[in-house]
């Protein structure tokens, strides 16, 4: 299975936020930060990981005891293929419903709301 087809689970993707985040992370690394915010058990997040590896999720140093895994897949073509599912399955291929219930479910900040102006300018001047 090529990684491009792979779809992060949910536990994969906020393991894959973490490694994102830290370019590297060893499980027990990736353990402690998980269980800051949900009961999560080392052996679980171990078995996620080397379940990820075998994905081609990540990739694993394995030259020493301590095995370091990063991500193998961007943090940018993995948004990219989530947000294209997510319109096509839940949003009937409707860009415009997405961004509007995104917006309207939380206050955007004016730092955010001054990026989506600069990006729908640029959209609209490639036109």
């Amino acid at each position: 299975m090529s990684k491009d087809n792979v779809k992060p689970t949910e536990s994969e993707m906020e393991i894959l936020q973490i490694l994102w985040s830290r370019n590297e992370a060893s499980v027990r690394e990736v353990h402690e930060v998980l269980a800051r915010s949900k009961e999560a058990g080392y052996t679980t997040t171990l078995k996620l990981m080397q379940i990820m590896y075998e994905k081609g999720l990540v990739d694993r140093d394995a030259s020493s005891k301590t095995h370091i895994y990063r991500a193998k897949i961007s943090r940018d073509q993995t948004e990219k293929q989530l947000v294209s599912k997510m319109i096509s399955n839940i949003f009937n291929g409707s860009a415009s419903r997405l961004v509007m219930q995104a917006l309207g479910n939380r206050t955007a900040s004016k730092q955010e709301l001054d990026e989506i102006r600069a990006y729908l300018n640029e959209l609209e001047n490639k036109k």
